[in-house]
């Protein structure tokens, strides 16, 4: 069983992710709901528990649901679908229903990574394409049965090869796209705050991705402290031989 599970490694808090306003009020309203959750389904009314993330790549869907998962008090469970499908096509339904259990019998969160890899119909022949089918379907069944105490959370870069079926067991969809110069300054903030004056001057870049804002962070601070480590050595030994 296990070997469904990607390692999810360290803890993210939501107040570590910078998010554009509309973003952070979606998320801030499911966690508000689901902290009520008794109250809500007392009085019978939908608490969402099926999100989706879709959008370019690095701009902190994985992030988001470690963060989700860590505000709520719960584990996180990864799943790599393109690894599944990939593998033994014939096996997917029973990995995901196997999946879903373990889900279900912990109250954990279940993410579901490269979602995507479910609507690819159009790339299997015609068996393939039958059993995939009837995998969507599986799918389709367990979200509408998954408890209210469980969480389902499905990341892609590719929303469009999704089935329309799948996308409307979704009660919410959260759109992620390049921050803005303003979100970005404040990563950049941040990140190199945790490092020395002399180790901070980054060239900032705009239009970009938040993973690709933090690789020149840690590319230039990187940079910095080899150049630093290196006038201090040639210093010193300049120091040295003038003593001599």
């Amino acid at each position: 069983m296990n070997h469904l599970f990607i390692p999810n490694t360290g803890k993210v808090a939501i107040a570590d992710i910078v998010f554009e306003a509309t973003l952070a009020g979606q998320i801030h309203q499911f966690l508000r709901e689901y902290e009520h959750l008794d109250i809500l389904m007392k009085y019978h009314l939908p608490v969402v528990n099926k999100l989706l993330l879709f959008g370019k790549s690095g701009c902190g869907k994985s992030m988001t649901a470690k963060a989700i998962a860590c505000s709520l008090g719960k584990k996180l469970k990864t799943i790599n679908l393109g690894n599944i499908v990939s593998s033994k096509l014939g096996e997917t339904s029973r990995n995901i229903a196997s999946a879903f259990k373990m889900a279900e019998n912990q109250e954990a969160v279940l993410f579901f990574d490269e979602f995507d890899s479910l609507g690819k119909e159009r790339d299997y022949d015609n068996t393939d394409s039958s059993e995939m089918k009837r995998v969507v379907n599986s799918m389709i069944q367990m979200m509408d049965n998954l408890p209210k105490t469980s969480i389902i959370i499905a990341a892609t870069n590719q929303i469009n090869l999704i089935d329309e079926a799948l996308i409307r067991r979704f009660e919410m969809k959260l759109e992620f796209h390049n921050p803005s110069p303003e979100h970005l300054d404040q990563l950049y903030d941040r990140l190199i705050s945790k490092f020395p004056p002399e180790y901070q001057q980054v060239n900032r870049v705009y239009d970009i991705s938040f993973a690709e804002a933090e690789n020149i962070v840690m590319q230039q601070v990187k940079e910095n402290i080899i150049r630093s480590e290196i006038r201090k050595k040639e210093e010193s030994l300049s120091v040295h031989r003038s003593a001599v």
